[in-house]
């Protein structure tokens, strides 16, 4: 069927001032190096700064401080991860990459998202490496995790890219665990001209080889050198015996352009819990549209607006809904984030197995509201009104 879209989801998460614009335009002018310089080294420090971080490292995107994690976790054959079910699958592919099993928590059904409840039961003698996933942009329920990784002396790997500035008991999300992992994708609250991620690594051990990692194994020859040429400009070296480095270094321009938005992030986060709760309010009618619960403790990045929709009472489901606000109404409203075990790429590798009951509830009734940041008022208003028309008829 055809759909004439008033409301489309959008593939960037905000567009840029003309101050960012400039910031753009004078680093394509004045950087030089292109890459590796003055304005990752700033962009570096003041991204770690405002978030309260460990040190932090540019790289081309959170995939690239997800493949950089599994690394320097040292995981390898033999070992397990556990990974939430529910979340994008490059949260799982770098530690799969190492040779790693995968293990599937299951989530919470009110948050969304995994908890220490649904990571415990998985915990074995052979378990590495537990990856949390700040999903939607709300942080996970961080101490009991931080528990039961002391308990097991486990390595905590949390995935921040859709959480920038979401905070979990007053601390940042990507500051509590050993490694934090941040994107600047197209979608994100804060993107760097379509891709861009930053590492932080809390041990400072790890932290000194990370550069190598990131930057082909790239580094000064040690001693003093008569001539700064001989016997090359710079030399190239294993970090870890056997661990190939990367080249996984971002432009300077992009750097240039996250430094400034730094300073706007927040306040976008802002527009969008205002738009979260203008919402979420209007459909305090209509409970079978669940939204995910947001405890008192927490500061949600609002990143996205999921909801599962319950509509069995009414003999109606998600695609009920779906079908009415797209064809109806011309509001593209999607559906995310596949239970891992259930793609083909991980079932080909061994991954096919899960209890996950909440995972598979939730994906089955879940739908994604669009609520891109630059969504015109009149656009949303006109959403709100024609969501709560949709409930209404389904009900009928």
């Amino acid at each position: 069927m055809e759909v004439n879209l008033k409301v489309n989801w959008s593939g960037r998460g905000h567009f840029y001032t003309d101050e960012e614009i400039q910031t753009v335009v004078s680093a394509m002018k004045e950087a030089d190096p292109q890459t590796q310089g003055k304005y990752q080294a700033a962009f570096e420090k003041k991204f770690s700064e405002k978030f309260q971080l460990p040190p932090s490292f540019a790289v081309t995107s959170c995939a690239a401080a997800l493949e950089l994690s599994a690394i320097l976790t040292r995981i390898g054959p033999g070992d397990e991860v556990i990974c939430p079910a529910h979340t994008f699958a490059v949260s799982a592919i770098p530690f799969a990459r190492q040779g790693a099993k995968l293990k599937w928590a299951d989530i919470d059904p009110e948050t969304f998202l995994a908890t220490a409840k649904t990571i415990e039961p998985l915990i074995t003698p052979k378990t590495k490496v537990i990856v949390v996933v700040h999903l939607y942009g709300l942080a996970c329920d961080m101490d009991p995790i931080m528990a039961l990784a002391k308990k097991h002396n486990l390595l905590v790997v949390e995935d921040v890219a859709q959480a920038i500035g979401a905070k979990d008991k007053g601390r940042y999300a990507g500051s509590i665990g050993d490694f934090g992992c941040f994107s600047f994708h197209t979608h994100k609250n804060m993107t760097t001209l379509g891709e861009g991620g930053i590492l932080c690594v809390k041990d400072p051990e790890l932290a000194k080889v990370a550069p190598g990692f990131r930057h082909n194994g790239m580094r000064p020859f040690e001693g003093e050198r008569p001539y700064y040429w001989q016997p090359a400009m710079s030399n190239v070296d294993f970090d870890w015996e056997g661990r190939w480095p990367y080249n996984f270094c971002i432009g300077e321009v992009q750097c240039a352009l996250g430094s400034a938005l730094v300073d706007r992030v927040q306040s976008m986060n802002t527009i969008r819990q205002q738009r979260y709760h203008q919402f979420t309010e209007a459909m305090k009618d209509y409970p079978e549209l669940v939204f995910q619960k947001i405890p008192q403790e927490s500061e949600s990045a609002h990143h996205l607006l999921p909801a599962r929709y319950d509509g069995q009472s009414y003999g109606k489901n998600r695609d009920d809904l779906m079908k009415l606000m797209a064809f109806e109404y011309g509001v593209k409203v999607v559906v995310q984030y596949y239970p891992l075990y259930r793609y083909s790429i991980f079932k080909r590798s061994g991954f096919g197995e899960a209890q996950c009951p909440e995972t598979d509830r939730f994906f089955d009734n879940m739908l994604s509201f669009p609520f891109h940041y630059h969504m015109s008022e009149s656009d949303f208003s006109y959403m709100i009104d024609v969501t709560r028309k949709s409930l209404e008829t389904l009900r009928k």
